[in-house]
């Protein structure tokens, strides 16, 4: 079968799509036929040669396409169309899954609207509810709302908690994006001050929840944004990950838990148990239609260079596809 590795830590000219050896089955594993696969910024650090926790030489942790081997496990059979995260591999031809984080995948969804949702709806998920407790009707800022975890967290917040949602995004195209999905108040951080515009839109009490994918830039306002007993989530440091100076009463004074987390080195169990909540208490507003992937641009497996060029040049509004 045919994967993608990179010859060399490094950019994106690095990326082949070569003969590597089939997946090998453990007790517990599925093995899945991919028919699309996403990208994700763990995989490009992973291709620099930045991350050291996925073991697997081929690139990718999410999936979608068709079980053809269940090694015994009886919840899925052949032909089941799945979708889910793995260990690494997901940018080949077939790629090992745990059965127990699988995902069927619904009916009126094609397969890569089913590969742009395990890795963001996950964190989104995980974010806003297991670490963010995001309660109805509470207020929410959500960064980089036109990415991946962004769209899918508008979707989730506004339909699961009917919260007022207020996102930041870098151009017009991507706030009426964002509008349009849900989110109540749009903010175009190049051209306006964050926090203000927040406080105005809460009566200056603030947010009670933060996702954060921008770290130290954008530490100040972020603190000038959050209630008390705010929950600010941090998700990603494209900003930095260095703040100098901080304050430890500044926090404590408005009682705030602030929490990092990353999905993708997170234990399987911890995955298979976030998958089996996400699928009782999301899957069927898929099914319904109340919420929706989003899909920025489908490229083929060959044009994996390309895909990732258009990440790292931050175009998307949503997620990149690969089509195997």
């Amino acid at each position: 079968m045919k994967g993608i590795i990179a010859k060399e830590p490094g950019g994106a000219d690095q990326l082949i799509y070569t003969e590597m050896p089939e997946p090998k089955l453990e007790a517990g594993d599925l093995l899945i036929e991919v028919h699309a696969t996403a990208v994700n910024r763990t995989d490009i650090l992973n291709r620099e040669g930045k991350l050291g926790y996925v073991n697997n030489p081929i690139i990718g942790v999410e999936v979608a396409g068709v079980v053809v081997e269940t090694n015994g496990y009886q919840d899925f059979e052949k032909g089941d169309r799945v979708m889910g995260l793995v260990n690494g591999g997901a940018y080949a031809e077939k790629v090992v899954m745990p059965a127990d984080r699988a995902m069927k995948i619904p009916d009126a969804l094609s397969f890569e609207e089913a590969a742009a949702i395990p890795e963001v709806f996950l964190t989104a998920f995980q974010t806003l509810y297991w670490i963010g407790n995001l309660k109805k009707q509470e207020k929410v800022l959500i960064h980089a709302g036109a990415s991946g975890v962004g769209t899918a967290a508008i979707q989730l917040a506004k339909v699961m908690s009917n919260a007022q949602v207020i996102i930041t995004a870098g151009s017009e195209e991507k706030l009426d994006y964002c509008r349009k999905l849900g989110a109540d108040t749009v903010i175009n951080y190049k051209e306006q001050d964050f926090a203000e515009e927040v406080l105005q839109a809460t009566n200056q009490k603030g947010v009670d929840v933060i996702l954060d994918f921008v770290g130290a830039s954008y530490w100040e306002q972020n603190y000038k944004s959050i209630a008390l007993d705010g929950r600010w989530v941090l998700i990603g440091v494209l900003g930095g990950s260095t703040v100098h100076q901080v304050r430890l009463m500044d926090l404590m004074a408005k009682r705030i838990q602030l929490t990092g987390t990353l999905l993708t080195p997170r234990s399987d169990e911890y995955k298979a148990d976030l998958s089996k909540d996400f699928i009782s208490k999301a899957i069927h507003y898929f099914e319904q239609g109340k919420i929706q992937p989003v899909v920025d641009i489908t490229f083929p497996i060959t044009e994996v260079a390309a895909a990732h060029q258009h990440m790292e040049a931050n175009k998307n509004i949503g997620k990149i596809i690969l089509k195997v």
